[in-house]
């Protein structure tokens, strides 16, 4: 990706009036007696409501057949003198630039290269940051010319939709655990920029990007990068080695000098990499009862809470991921 990448109830007053004619020669009643009125039982107060449980209580109680593992053919494993980032790749929704990402990793072409730009509350950014044929890395024979793929088609998609609105789409909510946004009229469905996604950087054309690339969103969701860029999937492990890296000060967060720049030692298909050494991890399904509960968990808060928001935008419910023993 070339550095333009990214330039990014009025009140009612109620007046009631009544009167009452008396005849001038009308004789006047004579009074009644004063009566006691019974005295009217207190009401009874209301049922406290059932006590909402927690987000930390719903996912206690999940079985394990709640929870999906993360596909190991489709995730690689980036290794930062920090700690380890795992990303797994959405190829249902970029099938080819996953397959590209794939090749690129097997062929060691991200390996020795680094972190090249942290742009305040929106991205960081990995990938070559040489541009210039001759300094730029050699990319393997294999890769194939990925097309845009910022949608794809909504049928077909086991698509939970959460009916709290969002309003950058007509609908939102998962696929298989991704945050999906969707248009029913059009029939076609895309991954949203949320905390966490990764998308694979491009230069002014549509179709420029390849897979050797690749950025996350480490601040407030961009939602207008929605179907502008094409999004291939999303750190499961290891965002905080990304999201806490010092911010580079050239422009849109570029580091200016090399040395400024975070080393990426290796990076490796979590498939290939030895049984003893993978980390092992698993995603929240998002089409259970249990994910039902815990998005009403967030959406219905008590508590700690003096004021419930009775709602969940898409990128705040975003499933959890553990990492298993």
């Amino acid at each position: 990706m070339t550095k333009p990448f990214l330039t990014l109830c009025a009140a009612a007053v109620l007046a009631l009036c009544t009167f009452s004619t008396l005849t001038a020669h009308a004789a006047k009643p004579a009074k009644k007696p004063a009566t006691k009125t019974a005295a009217k039982a207190p009401a009874k107060a209301a049922a406290p409501a059932a006590k909402q449980p927690s987000s930390a209580e719903v996912l206690a109680a999940a079985s394990a057949s709640d929870w999906r593992d993360v596909a190991l053919d489709k995730s690689l494993l980036m290794e930062l003198a920090s700690g380890p980032v795992v990303i797994e790749l959405a190829d249902e929704f970029a099938p080819k630039h996953a397959q590209n990402i794939a090749a690129l990793v097997r062929a060691g072409y991200f390996d020795q290269l680094a972190i090249i730009r942290v742009q305040d509350n929106y991205v960081t950014q990995w990938g070559d940051a040489e541009e210039e044929p001759g300094k730029a890395r050699a990319k393997p024979e294999s890769l194939v010319k990925a097309p845009v793929e910022f949608d794809r088609a909504l049928k077909g998609l086991n698509f939970t939709k959460l009916p709290d609105a969002d309003e950058w789409a007509p609908q939102a909510g998962f696929v298989n655990g991704w945050p999906v946004a969707a248009n029913p009229k059009t029939g076609r469905a895309w991954l949203t920029h949320c905390y966490g996604m990764v998308g694979a950087a491009r230069g002014n054309e549509p179709d420029s990007s390849d897979g050797s690339g690749l950025y996350t969103v480490i601040g407030h969701a961009p939602r207008a990068l929605d179907l502008n860029i094409t999004t291939v999937g999303r750190v499961v492990l290891g965002m905080e080695r990304l999201s806490a890296l010092p911010r580079g000060t050239g422009t849109l967060g570029f580091y200016e000098k090399p040395e400024e720049r975070t080393a990426i030692q290796r990076v490796r298909m979590l498939a290939d990499v030895p049984e003893a050494e993978r980390p092992k991890l698993q995603i929240l399904r998002t089409d259970t009862e249990t994910f039902r509960r815990w998005l009403d968990s967030r959406r219905h808060r008590s508590g700690w809470f003096v004021h419930s928001p009775e709602r969940v935008d898409l990128c705040s419910a975003l499933p959890p991921s553990r990492r298993l023993p």
